[in-house]
């Protein structure tokens, strides 16, 4: 037999990339809806895993703008800018999957963990304390 396994309507047929994007969408959708005038110049956008220039993992010291779990980074606030061809940039806040999805044991865990580090990264973004765009104060 030859072609798809399921359906493409049914969520199996999705893969893991899909599946995951479809979770960040629900996990960043409270944050969105309660400060969406705030949001309008930032992007949210995945990564398989993050780009790592040092040569040794012990070495590397991340600032502000990374989540870290035991020295593995999970998102990254990027600033607005500018590009090597002149032109400006938004501000995005860079995922990385694989890392998220090691540290979660479930689907449940996945979305949870996503949106604490939105949480965090919005509030690194908006310059206010994540209890505050979690809905916390």
């Amino acid at each position: 037999m030859r072609g798809p396994l399921y359906p493409s309507s049914v969520p199996a047929a999705k893969s893991r990339s899909q599946r995951f994007d479809a979770l960040v969408l629900e996990a960043l959708d409270p944050i969105e809806q309660r400060w969406q005038t705030e949001l309008t110049q930032l992007d949210v956008a995945v990564d398989e895993v993050p780009r790592i220039e040092a040569t040794s993992p012990e070495s590397v010291v991340w600032g502000d703008d990374v989540v870290v779990d035991s020295n593995v980074p999970l998102a990254r606030l990027v600033p607005a800018g500018v590009d090597r061809r002149g032109f400006p940039t938004r501000a995005r806040i860079v995922l990385y999957r694989r890392p998220l999805e090691a540290r979660a044991r479930n689907g449940g865990d996945l979305t949870d963990l996503l949106h604490d580090v939105l949480v965090e990264q919005v509030a690194n973004y908006l310059g206010l304390d994540p209890g505050v765009i979690g809905g916390n104060q």
